[in-house]
């Protein structure tokens, strides 16, 4: 039985209809073996294996044809997941915790994006932290405790960026629960930063190198030293996609990693997609951070973040993951 969805992700449902159009459960093509799947992604850079994987044939060697549409944040994927109006969708570990946490069913397909085992060990961070906290560059604000009292940009409320820079603050002495969070997507928290409707904006890549190259400083990465190195943003479907199509499901799984292999090997194109994909000059993409694509996800890449979010308070006990989480 289809489980009702929770409130806070039926708040953002209409979100993700809007940005996917009707009904998107699988089904077969009439009169031939191709499968379509519709796919939410968020409009980041690392949607350059997805692409490739549509580009290159990787899907249709697997009898698939994949349509991809942006919805609005993660959560907004995740509830069009778990209703059946996508088959699947990108959604980082954080927001998939918040929706475990809530009794959202939901299946760990494939790895999207993450780090790599040397990301810990990188002298630039900007080159491998996909993630940055930016500020004016004459801002008064040295260090991350210093934003209490400050409003600070996030793309969704107690999701990945708002998470890792708790603990940056946290860690640095100060109390998150008195900064003020603002809900913007990139392009406009880029806009509120600079503007000064904003003391300090969360940003994605290629938006943190844009921000550097406009002037902005960088006053943290908080995503390496968080997560470590694995898997981070990740493939899920909900219920009714894996009951009804789960061979299809097990093709996406295949062609993706094929294409997550093909981007780290092929980088220069990858970065080439990215840039198209995030609507942002070549040589902005090439600046900022070098995305990299996981063969593979462990329960273990979860936990480490169910764990933190239980220290910083996102979640009053750890969540008690599925022993069939991951696909």
């Amino acid at each position: 039985m289809r489980r009702s969805i929770p409130a806070a992700l039926a708040a953002v449902l209409a979100l993700a209809l809007s940005a996917c159009g009707g009904s998107s459960s699988a089904s077969s093509a009439a009169g031939d073996s191709v499968t379509t799947l519709k796919v939410g992604t968020i409009g980041i850079g690392s949607d350059a294996a997805i692409k490739l994987a549509i580009d290159k044939g990787f899907f249709k060697e697997q009898g698939l044809d994949v349509k991809t549409s942006v919805v609005a944040n993660p959560p907004a994927g995740i509830a069009a997941a778990q209703s059946g109006q996508l088959d699947l969708t990108y959604t980082p570990s954080i927001p998939l915790l918040n929706a475990l946490s809530n009794n959202v069913p939901l299946t760990v397909v494939a790895a999207a994006d993450g780090y790599s085992d040397v990301a810990m060990s990188s002298k630039d961070m900007t080159k491998v932290d996909d993630t940055g906290l930016l500020v004016q560059k004459d801002s008064t604000i040295k260090r991350p405790k210093d934003l209490e009292g400050k409003s600070v940009s996030v793309p969704a409320r107690k999701a990945q960026l708002e998470v890792t820079v708790s603990k940056l603050i946290k860690d640095d002495g100060g109390d998150p629960s008195k900064v003020n969070w603002m809900v913007l997507d990139p392009s406009s928290a880029l806009q509120s930063l600079n503007s000064g409707r904003v003391d300090a904006a969360s940003l994605v890549a290629p938006f943190v190198s844009k921000a550097i190259s406009q002037g902005d400083r960088l006053l943290a990465s908080p995503g390496v030293e968080f997560f470590k190195a694995g898997a981070v943003g990740l493939w899920v479907t909900g219920n009714s996609a894996l009951q009804k199509e789960r061979k299809a499901i097990e093709g996406f799984k295949a062609a993706i990693y094929k294409a997550n292999a093909y981007a780290n090997q092929h980088i220069d194109e990858a970065q080439q997609l990215s840039a198209q994909i995030t609507n942002n000059p070549l040589e902005v993409i090439k600046d900022g951070a070098v995305n990299y694509w996981p063969d593979k996800v462990t329960t273990d890449d979860i936990q480490r973040v169910n764990d933190s979010m239980a220290e910083l308070g996102y979640l009053k006990t750890p969540v008690k993951l599925p022993a069939n989480l991951v696909l």
